[in-house]
């Protein structure tokens, strides 16, 4: 019985009574060139796929509007919509996916606001990911990083592990990181990173203050009608250091509401009043859409809250260039940038759909840990004042183990409504894991 050289070709191997056959190097040349193809044929299947699922996420980013991605950021355990069926990609002969079926799907079943967080809640199941949450919770923020770290080449297109480490660099006002995992995010997935917000800076200037937020909500035209609200804003500031502005509703800007709201801003921000500006940026775009270059109003009120708006903002760039065109059209000095302090801003949300449009929300502190304390007290006399009780998150940088199951204990019997809103990723696994999505509503902060 004749064995075959080409079988001992395959594996490698010899048999001392074989005798050495010239057509042992064809075989093995002619397999090695085989695999190389196939290896080849794969990767450019994948890079089909890559291509074609960056262009649908380009076809997104380019088709931003309000109502597709100004919706209020989805919540941990809400109840979704009923969707269609995903159309499955047909498969080639060889049986890798028909790029050209892919690229067919519409655009708004390959990737949709909804999807991501569904994707995410597998994510935030995930062991590795529940081992950081609770590593971070117990202050051993460097082991948290090191397995973050190590988790980025994992994700395997989850992005997760990423936000979670950007909030990490973001909490311990670590710039250089947070800029050096920019440039890897953007390579990775073809779209921006996501902002520098520093919320340990906010954190820092009122450390210990936690409590109901004085909030005043502007709607419709920006006139002097607005000074019965700017009122209320100065007698709350009196006792509270933290402020709520939200100019979402905002429709129309006149010159007379632009100088009344101009002249309050400047005067919180001299008695050092923390700062929450909502739909900051629209209003911005509105009062932009109403002036022009070289043409001089009755009075400079709707460039200089723009110039003081931008600087709100932190667009240093976008300021400058403004100040030019304030310089051109009134032949004076534009102000100075000076960047802002004790201000954080959001992103405007679309009133209707926000449940906790009515409540005021009451801020947590930066950091929880051992025992809630007076805390508790001051959370059940929240409880006692409305039926839908929402947390704002946006200063919260941690919650340890035993804080985050004393606060799930309070709430879970009230029966109420409850939001934790602008949580930050890396409490958010921790929240999901303790439960939290079975008695409140979680929405992380949008990245």
């Amino acid at each position: 019985m004749r064995i075959s050289v080409g079988l001992f070709s395959i594996f490698k191997k010899t048999d001392a009574a074989t005798q050495p056959n010239p057509g042992d190097d064809d075989e093995a040349a002619r397999l090695a060139a085989n695999s190389e193809l196939e290896r080849q044929q794969q990767q450019a299947r994948q890079r089909e796929i890559a291509r074609a699922t960056a262009m649908k996420i380009d076809a997104i980013e380019s088709a931003m509007t309000f109502d597709i991605f100004n919706e209020p950021e989805p919540a941990w355990g809400s109840q979704r919509a009923a969707r269609p069926a995903r159309p499955k990609a047909a498969a080639h002969a060889d049986g890798g996916p028909d790029t050209e079926a892919l690229a067919d799907i519409p655009t708004t079943l390959l990737l949709r606001d909804d999807d991501l967080p569904q994707l995410a809640v597998a994510a935030e199941t995930a062991p590795v990911v529940e081992e950081i949450a609770i590593l971070y919770a117990n202050g051993q923020a460097a082991v948290a990083e090191q397995l973050l770290s190590a988790s980025l080449a994992d994700a395997n297109g989850d992005r997760t592990v990423w936000w979670m480490l950007f909030d990490l660099y973001q909490v311990g006002g670590q710039r250089d990181r947070f800029d050096n995992l920019s440039i890897d995010y953007a390579s990775t997935f073809e779209t921006s990173p996501p902002p520098w917000n520093a919320p340990a800076a906010l954190a820092a200037a009122s450390p210990g203050w936690a409590g109901l937020t004085p909030t005043e909500a502007f709607a419709g035209t920006l006139d002097p009608h607005i000074a019965a609200q700017l009122e209320r804003l100065r007698l709350a500031a009196a006792d509270s250091p933290l402020l709520r502005l939200e100019f979402s509703r905002v429709t129309a800007v006149e010159p007379a509401g632009c100088a009344l709201l101009l002249d309050a801003l400047r005067k919180l921000q001299a008695r050092q009043r923390e700062l929450i500006l909502v739909g900051a940026d629209g209003l911005a775009a509105l009062i932009r859409d109403g002036i022009a270059i070289g043409r001089r109003d009755d009075t400079e009120a709707p460039w200089l809250l723009l110039l003081e708006l931008l600087q709100l903002l932190n667009r240093e760039k976008e300021f400058e260039e403004t100040g030019m065109d304030y310089c051109v059209t009134f032949e004076v000095s534009p102000p100075s940038f000076v960047a802002p302090h004790k201000v954080a801003t959001a992103t405007a949300q679309r009133p209707a759909a926000s449940v906790s449009a009515a409540p005021d929300r009451f801020m947590l502190p930066p950091q929880l840990e051992g025992q809630l304390g007076p805390l508790l007290g001051q959370i059940q006399h929240y409880a006692d004042q409305y039926q839908t009780l929402v947390f704002d998150c946006s200063r919260l940088t941690r919650i340890d183990y035993a804080c985050a199951n004393q606060l799930h204990a309070s709430l879970a019997p009230l029966g109420k409504k409850i939001e934790f809103r602008d949580v930050n990723h890396l409490v958010t696994a921790l929240l999901r894991l303790l439960g939290y999505a079975d008695i409140a509503r979680i929405y992380p902060h949008k990245y």
